[in-house]
């Protein structure tokens, strides 16, 4: 049993708990949270080690979407529109695969430990991010994607997904969590997303999905309009659309733990449907802003909890948590600040933990100790500036706790 405390306890809870001056009493799972004083006379012989002056603890950040794959790239691919973006993805694929090695994947996953996250929602479309992600401390549940809209290469689709899942299920642990990504309504035949939700039903297996992530992709599936009728004209030889977005949400009904990632041209039907599946949103607000030039409407989600997600480097600048945080918060303007700042250090963790189903996000007795400890500049006068100085202020932790190691 191990004892940490610290001038802050964030708890990360409904009520936006805050503890001054408490300590957390841990295993692999958390045992108890409360005063340093009360902590201090209940384990009289239990050594506590105390942090710095303006020390925060709170549960390790929970990155619920995130592309590894592409970890290669900086200045490559072309930012403005999704279109453009996707063009010049397909142009420089093979390169940027090729850059994202086992080692450079492990490097931006330790940079990830080091900025406060401690637990991934990775989509896997190739699974050659697996090893780094085995290797890696930190927890993951492991997306293997499916994609494909062609017919007549369904069999042959599926068949390489379920290999794909099949590996990565021999690495299940407890930090390791295999599960399903259908990619997108436009991208996956509406006959595989079926057959792909079934195996998910059957195993029980978390299941996350993009959904009208762009302009373009909105046109498409409700016109068979816009640039995208060029590029599956070009690529595939398809001139409709394979499925309608109310027709591809209706498929994913009795999935237990199921996300929608972007959604920023999701009509208030769509988010009504949404919301009756018991789906979360997976918000990654830098990447809308390069690929889409527009946000998420977060009133629109109305009882919709959503997380957050940086997306990969193919669409983001930085994969650190406090990164995007930052930029949800200055992107979200007409929200209070202060009251924004503790919804979004929700999402942020707990949201994450239950979108993925995961017993992890908050420091309550019972959930996995995974957390992280930081340290402000300066003093916090009023207790209710604590979650917004943190986003503003934090680049780096103190310290990480995985499942109870310092890691």
């Amino acid at each position: 049993m191990k004892i940490i405390s610290a001038d802050w306890l964030v708890i990360c809870d409904e009520n936006n708990s805050i503890i001054q001056n408490g300590a957390v009493v841990f295993t692999d799972k958390i045992q108890e949270v409360d005063t340093l004083n009360n902590i201090e006379k209940k384990y009289p012989n239990i050594e506590i080690e105390k942090l710095a002056k303006n020390s925060v603890l709170m549960p390790g950040l929970i990155n619920s979407h995130i592309h590894l794959e592409f970890s290669g790239n900086t200045t490559t691919l072309k930012y403005g529109n999704f279109y453009s973006w996707l063009n010049s993805v397909i142009k420089h694929r093979e390169d940027l695969i090729s850059k994202a090695n086992t080692k450079l994947i492990l490097s931006k996953l330790s940079k990830m430990k080091r900025t406060g996250t401690t637990t991934i929602g990775a989509i896997s479309s190739y699974s050659f991010d697996l090893d780094a992600c085995v290797k890696s401390p930190l927890n993951k549940v492991f997306f293997c994607e499916v994609i494909g809209t062609k017919g007549d290469m369904i069999d042959t689709l599926f068949a390489d997904f379920k290999d794909r899942l099949n590996i990565a299920k021999k690495y299940k642990s407890a930090n390791f969590i295999p599960a399903i990504a259908i990619h997108s309504p436009y991208s996956v035949h509406p006959f595989l997303v079926r057959e792909t939700l079934k195996l998910a039903r059957e195993e029980n297996l978390p299941v996350t999905s993009h959904f009208l992530e762009s302009r373009e992709e909105f046109e498409w599936l409700h016109k068979d309009e816009g640039a995208f009728v060029e590029f599956f004209k070009n690529f595939l030889g398809q001139e409709q659309s394979v499925t309608k977005p109310m027709e591809f949400l209706n498929l994913f009904s009795n999935i237990k733990n199921l996300s929608f990632t972007h959604c920023v041209e999701a009509s208030s039907d769509d988010f009504e449907k949404i919301k009756s599946l018991g789906a979360s949103v997976n918000h990654c607000v830098t990447s809308n802003r390069l690929l889409n030039n527009t946000k998420l409407d977060l009133e629109k989600l109305k009882d919709i909890p959503f997380t957050i997600g940086t997306d990969g480097l193919s669409s983001n600048n930085s994969l650190s948590m406090f990164d995007e945080l930052r930029n949800v918060l200055m992107t979200h303007y007409d929200k209070n600040i202060l009251e924004f700042s503790n919804v979004l250090l929700k999402a942020a963790t707990i949201n994450g933990s239950r979108a993925l189903g995961l017993n992890k996000g908050s420091l309550a007795e019972g959930l996995d100790a995974d957390i992280i400890a930081l340290t402000l500049p300066d003093e916090i006068e009023e207790k209710e500036d604590l979650a917004m100085q943190i986003i503003l202020h934090t680049k780096f932790v103190d310290k990480t706790i995985i499942g109870g190691e310092f890691v």
